[in-house]
C-alpha cells in the first residue's frame, strides 16, 4: 500500500490474530453477534493457554456461571486450567466498579493482583479478555478510561483484548473506542515497551490516523519525566505527520534539550518536514 504524509490513513491488516495478542498488546475488538464472542472467547482462551499465561475473562451482558457453561466444553482441559488457576472468569462488577460506579484504581490493583498469582505459579503474564458493554452507557468516559489504561501496557506483562458489541454501540463509538486502542482490525498496529536506560520508551509498528489517539495516550506519561528521556523510534515502519507531530507537543512539555528521537531516515524526513527537529533532538540510526 502507498505510504503517504499528511492526514492520509495508513490501513493494515494485523499480522497474526487480534485473539493471539502479545504481551503488551491493548486490543479493541468489535464483534457483532453471540456466535462471534464466542468464538472469540474460545479463540482468546485457548491462546492464552497454549502460552502459558494466566487468562482472566471479565463478563458484563454474561454471567460468569453462564460464561463457563458454555465455554467448559469448548475449551480442552478448561477445568483442570480453572482449578489450577491458570483461568478465571470474573463479573465486571467486581473488578470495574464500586458502588456502581467505575473505579479505576479497583481495576489497576485487580490487574497488579493477577500478574502476582501468575507470577506465582510460573506463567508468562496476564491474558485479559474484556467484555466492554459495560460502558455502553458513558461512551466518553469509557474512551477516556480505555486511553488512561495504555501506560500499563508498557510493562510488557499484560494483553487485553476489549470486545466491543456493535449491536450496543452506535459507530460513531466503535471509532472512538478503536481510536483509543493500540491495536483494532483494519488500523495500524502500533506495539511498545517502556524503557528504564535512557528512560523512555520503544515504539515500533505503523502510527496513523486510526491509532493516533492511542500515541498520545502512550507518549502522555513523558511530559512529568524529570531527566532526558529517549523515543526510540528505530523499528517504527511508518509515521504520518499528524502523528509526528505528537512528539514536538511532548517536547514542549518537557524542558528545552531533554527530548531524543533514535530513528531511521524515513521517521527523520517525516521530523524535519514538520520541524520537530527545532524541539527534538533527532538521531539517525547509523549515526556516530
Amino acid at each position: 500500500m502507498r505510504r503517504v504524509l499528511g492526514e492520509d490513513t495508513k490501513v493494515v491488516h494485523v499480522a497474526g490474530s487480534v485473539l493471539d495478542p502479545d504481551l503488551g498488546d491493548h486490543v479493541c475488538l468489535p464483534f457483532e453477534g453471540e456466535r462471534e464472542r464466542m468464538a472469540a472467547t474460545r479463540a482468546f482462551t485457548m491462546n492464552g493457554l497454549r502460552r502459558r499465561t494466566k487468562v482472566m475473562i471479565i463478563t458484563h451482558a454474561d454471567s460468569p456461571d453462564r460464561t463457563r457453561d458454555w465455554l467448559a466444553p469448548l475449551v480442552p482441559g478448561f477445568a483442570d486450567a480453572e482449578s489450577a488457576g491458570q483461568v478465571e472468569i470474573l463479573a465486571c462488577a467486581d473488578t470495574h466498579f464500586t458502588d456502581g460506579c467505575l473505579d479505576p484504581d479497583r481495576v489497576y490493583g485487580g490487574l497488579a493482583d493477577a500478574k502476582d498469582r501468575a507470577r506465582k505459579h510460573g506463567q508468562h503474564g496476564v491474558y485479559a479478555l474484556i467484555d466492554a458493554s459495560w460502558g455502553v452507557r458513558d461512551v466518553p468516559g469509557q474512551a477516556a478510561f480505555e486511553a488512561a489504561t495504555n501506560e500499563l501496557f508498557g510493562e510488557r506483562w499484560l494483553a487485553a483484548v476489549c470486545q466491543y458489541d456493535r449491536t450496543l454501540f452506535p459507530r460513531d463509538a466503535i471509532d472512538r473506542a478503536t481510536s483509543v486502542h493500540p491495536i483494532s482490525p483494519e488500523q495500524a498496529l502500533l506495539r511498545f515497551a517502556n524503557t528504564s536506560s535512557p528512560r523512555g520508551l520503544r515504539v515500533w509498528g505503523d502510527i496513523d490516523l486510526t491509532n493516533r489517539q492511542a500515541f498520545a495516550s502512550v507518549l502522555a506519561r513523558l511530559e512529568n519525566e524529570p531527566c532526558e528521556v529517549v523515543i526510540d523510534a528505530s523499528e517504527l515502519d511508518f509515521i504520518d505527520a499528524g502523528s509526528a507531530q505528537l512528539l514536538t507537543v511532548t517536547a514542549l512539555a518537557r524542558p528545552r534539550g531533554s527530548t531524543a528521537v533514535r530513528c531511521r531516515d524515513s521517521v527523520a524526513r517525516v521530523l524535519r518536514l514538520i520541524r520537530a527537529d527545532e524541539f527534538i533532538a533527532v538521531r539517525r540510526v547509523g549515526d556516530v
